[in-house]
């Protein structure tokens, strides 16, 4: 709806209209009650009778109101804070997702929407919403779907499936003898005579017919900024296996492959900038742990020196970024999805996921990958390698000194004495180039006296 319209009808169960951001402490209680309730929408810059005053808006203001949301709610909430102009003025519009997983706080006090008031929640209504939530705590993709029936699945995906599974992990189901409820029962997807979310998630004819959130944005930016310009952008919705594939194109598509001749070889090597086994991992991983209980979709940022994963959804109880790094037991937020992919070999199921991603860039030559929370979000951030031929080039570097690196980054490590073999040169020249790159912060010196070796220098 236009944001004119949502004025002209007034407050409701979802809209609240301020004047101006005075009123702060009101606006985090309603970021509260709607985050308790269906959601909603804050407009601030106007009266609630209508009246549109506008908001001055100074260098820190929304900086400012969003660090008040942030400091005065439990668990944090990270709405959707913008500016508009309605008839040349300008106002402020927060948007709030429901919080589907707690009762938000606001002041140390739980608040809901009541028609068009915001009112603090009663003890009674506090304890029924938690003991509610703690039942509703049944995973998402073993919710049956009511309104869906078999007619809903694509039996050419099912098939496709039941022979990849067989294939890979040994999977016992012939297809020949069993219908199509058959099957999905023995996947367990199917309780009594109703599909599971996940029987429509990965074998629906349209799963965005029920499932709008489930699919992915893959965006490509132009240099290192999401205020740059997109250079590409699409959005994915499919089944989860398709998704997948299509998200891996797409990466592909705005990723460079370096491809270069080897001493020795026939061949042509070729390298992508990253390795395609830790992004499929990663793409995987955001699918299978997504909170597919709120709107937003899984977004794949690529940027010109880094690529983002940001996933809708929170780390399980206990767990903090650390968690990821080290040796952690596997607890998927969607245990059939996770399943599933299981058996085409998209996943293990002991929690090594993370470790494998870290592994598998450190092995390319990259940088240990960042794990974060942003805004309701569980963000991986794969960084590309600073010594990029394009960096190279951009420092007083001779060809052999370029050479030296290409060589550490197939080898992992060298000396002096191979430098001095593989160019025909004297100790002291392979030592003048090695010492450039030791000056430049490109490598590290490893070892004491005969044993000294060379390495890249981890970024």
């Amino acid at each position: 709806m236009d944001l004119k319209d949502l004025i002209h009808k007034g407050e409701s169960d979802t809209v609240e209209l301020k004047k101006s951001v005075a009123e702060w402490k009101e606006i985090v209680e309603t970021v509260s009650a709607f985050s308790n309730t269906k959601g909603g929408v804050i407009i601030v810059g106007v009266g609630n009778n209508g009246k549109i005053y506008g908001i001055n808006i100074g260098k820190n203001t929304i900086e400012d109101l969003t660090n008040k949301v942030l400091t005065n709610t439990d668990p944090k909430i990270y709405p959707e804070i913008t500016v508009s102009s309605v008839e040349d003025k300008k106002v402020i519009v927060i948007k709030v997702e429901k919080f589907p997983y707690d009762v938000v706080f606001a002041f140390g006090r739980p608040f809901e929407r009541v028609g068009r008031s915001t009112v603090r929640m009663s003890k009674d209504e506090y304890k029924r919403r938690i003991l509610e939530i703690h039942k509703k705590e049944i995973y998402f993709d073993g919710h049956i779907l009511d309104e869906a029936t078999i007619k809903d699945i694509d039996e050419d995906k099912l098939s496709i499936f039941i022979k990849k599974a067989k294939e890979k992990r040994g999977l016992g189901i012939e297809e020949t003898e069993e219908s199509i409820s058959g099957i999905l029962k023995k996947l367990k997807l199917i309780k009594g005579d109703s599909l599971t979310n996940a029987a429509l998630l990965f074998f629906g004819k349209n799963p965005q017919q029920y499932f709008p959130q489930a699919s992915v944005k893959c965006i490509r930016f132009k240099g290192i900024d999401v205020t740059e310009d997109m250079l590409d952008f699409k959005e994915i919705e499919s089944d989860l296996f398709a998704e997948v594939e299509e998200v891996e194109r797409f990466i592909f598509n705005n990723i460079s492959l370096r491809a270069w001749i080897e001493e020795g070889k026939i061949e042509r090597q070729e390298k992508w900038e990253y390795p395609p086994k830790a992004l499929r991992e990663a793409v995987v991983n955001a699918i299978v742990h997504r909170d597919y209980r709120v709107s937003s979709k899984i977004q794949i940022r690529i940027f010109d020196d880094r690529i983002e994963f940001w996933n809708p959804g929170r780390l399980p109880d206990g767990w903090t970024i650390e968690t990821l790094k080290r040796d952690h037991i596997s607890k998927p937020f969607n245990p059939l999805l996770a399943r599933i992919f299981f058996w085409v070999g998209y996943v293990e199921e002991v929690g090594t996921g993370t470790n494998k991603i870290i592994r598998w860039c450190k092995e390319w030559g990259l940088p240990e990958p960042e794990f974060e929370i942003r805004e309701n979000n569980i963000v991986a951030i794969f960084l590309k390698s600073k010594l990029t031929d394009e960096y190279l080039d951009s420092l007083d570097l001779s060809e052999r000194e370029k050479e030296i690196i290409q060589s550490l980054k197939k080898k992992k490590k060298i000396t002096s004495s191979y430098i001095q073999k593989k160019y025909d040169v004297s100790r002291d020249t392979a030592n003048r180039w090695l010492n450039k790159l030791l000056s430049l912060d490109l490598i590290e010196r490893k070892g004491k006296g005969k044993t000294i070796y060379y390495v890249l220098k981890e970024r």
